[in-house]
């Protein structure tokens, strides 16, 4: 009977961290992220809190979310606006994205290791998808509209692109203060030091000069 006891502990342990392992409830009404420990601030969850005392309203503010220079390659800018931009956002598990397209312009496949991400079309049309995990690996894809919202569950790999020949602007809420961002081919082409071409070679079943020419032009 002990041992089962000591078991069942165990196990709901495990599984508090379990629920724990992503943005935490928030034991108080804010903590006001800070870069410095010079006021005293307490460490929580990746960020100092800042004394509640100094906490103002520009704390939980961002001016100006503008539109994104989508003169680059991929005719796609990402504007975030996360606990880096609004310090108030620290424990509170939530920060928005805007992304701005070009005609055309993409959205590379990406993965947000710490966020669901929910997204709605302001302007244009969208071609929008996510893949599923091994084995499966299925895509699961649909052309958006104005108005129209889609979600990408986390961690998997997704996608935007504008089909249209106009502008096109959509944001993204996600659930996390701090979702990340791995975009696939600088994760892989461009990892710092580099991935062996013999590895991604053979990974992608190809001659290592389409790996050299791949890198050289990101």
């Amino acid at each position: 009977m002990k041992t089962c006891y000591l078991i069942l502990i165990a196990f709901l342990a495990l599984s508090s961290s379990a629920v724990s392992a992503f943005d935490p409830s928030p034991l108080q009404d804010f903590c006001v992220a800070i870069n410095e420990t010079k006021t005293g601030g307490v460490f929580v969850n990746g960020k100092f809190c800042k004394d509640p005392k100094l906490v103002n309203a520009n704390d939980f503010f961002y001016g100006g979310l503008k539109q994104g220079d989508t003169s680059g390659p991929l005719g796609s800018a990402v504007t975030p606006v996360a606990v880096t931009e609004i310090p108030g956002l620290n424990t509170l598990g939530i920060s928005l994205a805007r992304i701005d397209f070009a005609p055309k312009g993409l959205n590379p496949p990406h993965t947000h290791p710490r966020g669901t991400e929910i997204l709605v079309v302001l302007e244009g049309t969208l071609l929008v998808g996510f893949v599923t995990s091994n084995p499966e690996n299925k895509l699961f894809t649909k052309v958006l509209y104005k108005g129209d919202v889609f979600v990408f569950p986390i961690g998997l790999i997704h996608f935007q692109l504008n089909v249209g020949n106009k502008n096109a602007v959509a944001i993204s809420g996600l659930s996390s203060q701090n979702p990340g961002v791995i975009t696939i081919a600088n994760a892989v082409f461009k990892s710092n030091p580099p991935i062996s071409d013999e590895v991604l070679a053979k990974a992608f079943q190809v001659d290592n000069k389409i790996i050299d020419a791949i890198q050289k032009n990101l």
